[in-house]
């Protein structure tokens, strides 16, 4: 990450312990980091509709949760880019271990019955995500993520090894995500000297914190997915994941075929 130049915006100046590579304000008054910024819309435009339709269809709240947690963390993200203000950076962050710690609980409650909600994993996952205050949340975000893909991986290897496709895409492209976060980290002082070369179009390719929030928008909506996939086969239900034809980007949605549950 560089330290921000000395554009200012309506914002004023950052107060937020992170500042990322993108040039701040060079594209809008208003908005500190453009591309940083309106990629969130992928986070938060999907999660959206599979929160509805999670609603509409009868199933699980807890699903519900997902989808909304998700679209919480990208309008925290929003928010965080778009002002560079410390208490932004709190609502983007924190959002990502709340939603995080209900993507663990629906993965690791996956085997239970219609209805059954568990106080005791609620109870940990609340003491551990309360807990971010004296730990690093990238170490705790690190942690609840090793614990959904150790889950997963398990249930795809020894339980639904016929769910494999779905899961590793969705860690595929959520691992590419972090790729391009950590390039973007590193490499920072060279992509922006780049930048100053490129043509402006051909220049955003470069803005891989935003492709950060693309591919780790994609992935975590497909996780959910993945998880509703289990959770319907283990109630005897036969869920189908489809290509939605009339949503932007190829929206990928699920349909619950001949039974709906609760």
């Amino acid at each position: 990450m560089a330290p921000s130049i000395d554009r200012q915006g309506y914002w004023g100046r950052p107060t937020s312990t992170l500042d990322w590579c993108e040039e701040n304000y060079i594209v809008s008054f208003y908005i500190a980091e453009f591309w940083n910024t309106v990629s969130n819309l992928i986070m938060i435009l999907p999660p959206i509709y599979g929160a509805i339709q999670t609603f509409r269809d009868g199933l699980e709240s807890r699903y519900i949760c997902s989808f909304l947690g998700l679209a919480a963390v990208g309008v925290g993200s929003w928010c965080f880019h778009m002002t560079l203000l410390y208490e932004m950076q709190l609502l983007d962050e924190l959002p990502m271990i709340y939603s995080t710690c209900v993507f663990v609980y629906c993965i690791y409650e996956c085997f239970k019955q219609e209805k059954s909600v568990s106080l005791f994993p609620i109870a940990l996952l609340l003491i551990f995500s309360v807990s971010v205050t004296v730990v690093s949340i990238h170490v705790m975000y690190g942690a609840l993520v090793a614990c959904l893909v150790l889950r997963s991986i398990f249930i795809v290897t020894w339980v639904y090894p016929w769910h494999k496709p779905l899961f590793y895409t969705s860690l595929a492209i959520f691992l590419l995500g972090f790729l391009l976060w950590n390039i973007d980290n590193i490499f920072c002082d060279s992509l922006r000297a780049s930048r100053q070369t490129l043509p402006p179009g051909v220049g955003v390719v470069t803005q891989f914190h935003a492709w950060w929030h693309i591919f780790t928008g994609l992935g975590s909506y497909l996780h959910i997915l993945f998880s509703l996939q289990i959770r319907s086969t283990y109630l005897k239900y036969r869920p189908k994941v489809k290509v939605h034809p009339t949503l932007c980007l190829q929206d990928i949605v699920y349909v619950m075929k001949c039974h709906v549950f609760v």
